[in-house]
């Protein structure tokens, strides 16, 4: 078993120690959190040994799970990768592009697995439906959450739009191109709404939209490529796959949509597949396959690298926003 410590115990930290006491590959050593009085109630709600410094945790420990504020990731991070420490830690992996960069060198250094907590690689829609995801030409996502306080802290594009940054990246293996962004500061002093666009280098077009001032939530991704349309429902677990095969006058299905392209380019068939979508918790997913990382000595899945190359990504987007908004105050 995997002896494990979790660095913060707010509420997706809780979420963290429920279910790693779960996971069968993992042995919960206990947690530290640099408020006492926290320390003192989650240890009494989950009967777990609460540390009073994150040295004596990482010292009784072989991997650390860091889900505190993102402006602390990087010294506990450090601090767990320089006791050579397997480490997850959750999006976005870093405050600032050189943070990031610092704990690849370091990590490469201590020879150990880092998976960062993009959860949505994990979630069971996307699980079904990136199979079918082979070339996307053009992706559309809308990331829509309603208003709440305890986010404002935080770009929405780091909060929320950051994501389906690291879903689009996984997808399109191209280099960017051109970023472009707009967005509107509503009820706190940074965007509150953002569009971002992404081009690469090999045509493929990503509209990017977040917004945690909508009516309603909304998490949804549709990716288009040659003969075929994916759309995945993060939030109620759903995809929908449409798809375009060339069909002979003698193959069409009556009881399906034909597409008559003209004399020359043929018929195309219109169908539908609904893969089977597994009941998971994607938590606890991506937390199993970081012990398999471990155990098996494999790539994690969400490697350094890649919580890196999504915040580079989203850092340029809010710069982007930055001269935007400068340009329309002029």
């Amino acid at each position: 078993m995997i002896k494990i410590g979790v660095v913060g115990a707010g509420h997706l930290g809780k979420i963290h120690l429920r279910l790693l006491k779960e996971i069968e590959l993992f042995q919960l050593v206990g947690f530290y959190d640099s408020n006492e009085l926290v320390r003192k109630s989650v240890s009494t709600e989950f009967n777990i040994r609460s540390f009073d410094t994150v040295e004596e945790l990482i010292d009784e420990v072989d991997a650390v799970d860091i889900v505190t504020p993102t402006i602390h990731h990087f010294k506990y991070a450090k601090l767990a990768l320089k006791s050579s420490k397997h480490l997850f830690i959750e999006k976005p992996v870093t405050a600032t592009i050189d943070e990031g960069k610092s704990l690849l060198r370091i990590a490469l250094e201590a020879n150990v697995k880092v998976q960062v907590g993009h959860v949505e690689r994990f979630n069971p829609a996307f699980l079904a439906a990136s199979a079918y995801c082979t070339e996307p030409m053009f992706i559309e996502t809308h990331r829509l959450a309603q208003f709440n306080p305890r986010g404002t802290d935080v770009s929405v594009i780091l909060d929320l739009m950051i994501h389906d940054i690291d879903v689009v990246l996984s997808i399109v293996k191209s280099n960017i191109r051109r970023i472009s962004a707009s967005g509107v500061a509503v009820v706190s002093d940074t965007p509150d709404i953002a569009n971002a666009r992404i081009e690469f280098d090999n045509g493929c077009v990503a509209n990017l939209t977040a917004s945690r001032i909508s009516l309603k939530n909304m998490r949804k991704s549709r990716f288009f490529q040659r003969d075929a349309y994916i759309s995945v429902d993060f939030l109620d677990k759903e995809v929908s796959i449409v798809k375009l095969k060339n069909v002979s006058e003698n193959e069409i299905d009556p009881l399906s949509i034909t597409i008559d392209l003209g004399n020359e380019k043929g018929k195309k068939q219109i169908y539908f597949e609904n893969p089977k979508i597994e009941s998971i918790n994607s938590i606890k997913e991506e937390l199993t396959h970081f012990a398999l990382s471990i155990i098996n000595n494999t790539t994690p899945p969400v490697t350094l690298h890649d919580g890196v190359n999504a915040l580079q990504v989203a850092i340029q987007i809010i710069e982007k926003l930055k001269i935007t908004a400068h340009s329309t105050e002029e």
